[in-house]
């Protein structure tokens, strides 16, 4: 599921970026890896706060639909 419908407050794993080499470059410098763990914390109007590691990131609509997680 994209990761902007997926439930909060679950740990949950990345299985796919469906997104161009640079912006996968991006993310991956954010700490956003396939097989990475990844937290939602809010979601509201498209946008994801989440929590990678030990740190938080906010993800605009168009970023979170091309993260796909179970």
């Amino acid at each position: 599921m994209p990761l902007v419908i997926a439930p909060q407050n679950r740990e949950l794993q990345i299985i796919r970026i469906a997104a161009d080499d640079k912006t996968k470059k991006h993310l991956e410098s954010l700490g956003i890896i396939v097989n990475g763990k990844v937290t939602v914390l809010s979601s509201a109007g498209g946008s994801v706060v989440c929590k990678i590691s030990e740190g938080r990131i906010a993800l605009d609509g168009n970023l979170s639909v091309k993260i796909f997680v179970r």
